[in-house]
């Protein structure tokens, strides 16, 4: 029996889209997405959140558009943000038609409630008219009734033949800038129905474990769901849906990227569950310095390990390490042994190495970039 590589993951080939400037497919890297929670009509608090998200990370920021003055409303939203705006679009066909016309960079529509095919075939040459992607938004809770009324339930071959039959009329209208999404609350159902999806197309596929629950249960979800996708190299752009603050979708989806080297943003903390081992007290450390490190985008790597059990082998792997000692805690850098602290605030020392170190990879950075361009 042959083993792959335990790192090694093989993402799916898939075509390249572009959502404004973001490329969406190929090799391109994994975009990570939220949604506003704001009423679209008040723009002023929909643009700081969606300048909260950009703060976070978002690579796309997907807006409601559900009557006509919200898609009023997007055009002065789209020229406000930087991450190009995604229109969701349900039930009214003119409001993806009205988005588009409102700078939309992909308008985002539900097979299952957005009408006859002529209202799709229209939205379709909107998107054409004005350089939208697309995107086809499955979902278990909105399949349309012949295809449950045939399946009986929402399974994972109802999903499947819904995505098929729009891909077959947008490559009809010779449309192909577009994505699909097959998502479900149940995990078991969504990650089956991507699996076949993926099987019979070649569109980047936008993953999601809708309404997920809230931070703590749909961090999990999302996490075993897109995770065991994206490890079998399935999913090119993601959204963690969580009943909390969407910059928290932001983080995670980061946090899932990073877990399994697909995409690094920030510091990646490496800590100890604490025992009665500890030399200091590792949760209230480890929370600070998670607060006061979140402005950090540079990639790194930092481990706060609370004795030398695991400590000092954990330091050898990370930029910075921190193991504590009964006679003094030893900070790591590189991954070998830097001074032993047994005074100060711990939080205030590593905070201090961990933005010199950020400083020091950007300024090598630059240099590579400017060299290259020479």
């Amino acid at each position: 029996m042959s083993v792959r590589p335990y790192r090694d993951i093989y993402r799916r080939t898939s075509r390249l889209i572009h959502v404004g400037a973001v490329p969406v497919g190929s090799d391109a890297p994994i975009a990570v997405q939220s949604m506003t929670n704001t009423p679209t009509t008040d723009v002023q608090a929909t643009l700081a959140q969606i300048r909260g998200l950009e703060e976070a990370g978002a690579d796309i920021v997907r807006v409601s558009c559900p009557d006509e003055d919200s898609t009023a409303a997007l055009k002065e939203i789209v020229r406000g943000a930087q991450a190009p705006i995604v229109a969701d679009i349900h039930f009214h066909y003119r409001r993806a038609i009205e988005a588009a016309q409102a700078g939309a960079a992909c308008l985002r529509i539900n097979p299952g409630n957005i009408g006859k095919e002529d209202r799709v075939r229209d939205v379709i040459k909107a998107a054409k008219d004005h350089g939208c992607s697309m995107r086809i938004g499955v979902n278990a809770g909105s399949l349309e009734r012949d295809l449950l009324e045939k399946y009986g339930e929402p399974c994972p071959e109802a999903m499947l033949e819904s995505a098929q039959r729009h891909i077959a009329i947008l490559e009809d209208n010779d449309f192909f800038e577009f994505k699909i999404s097959c998502k479900a609350s149940d995990v078991f159902l969504a990650v089956a129905a991507y699996q076949m999806l993926a099987d019979v197309c070649d569109y980047p596929l936008h993953l999601g474990i809708t309404e997920a629950g809230g931070l703590t249960t749909g961090t999990v979800k999302s996490s075993i769901g897109m995770g065991s996708l994206l490890w079998a190299g399935i999913g090119d752009t993601i959204r963690v849906s969580l009943s909390a603050e969407p910059v928290e979708e932001i983080k995670i989806g980061f946090e899932i990227l990073k877990a399994l080297g697909l995409r690094h943003r920030g510091v990646n903390v490496i800590s100890c569950p604490s025992c009665a081992r500890q030399n200091f007290q590792v949760i209230p450390t480890v929370a600070r310095l998670e607060e006061r490190l979140a402005h950090i985008s540079t990639p790194m790597s930092l481990s706060v390990i609370g004795c030398v059990v695991n400590g000092p082998g954990e330091a050898r792997e990370t930029d910075i390490g921190l193991t504590g000692g009964a006679s003094g805690h030893q900070i790591y850098l590189n991954g070998e042994k830097h001074h032993v602290m047994r005074e100060g605030d711990l939080v205030d020392n590593l905070v201090e190495l961990v933005e010199r170190k950020a400083a020091e990879l950007e300024a090598e950075r630059a240099a590579l970039k400017m060299e290259a361009a020479e």
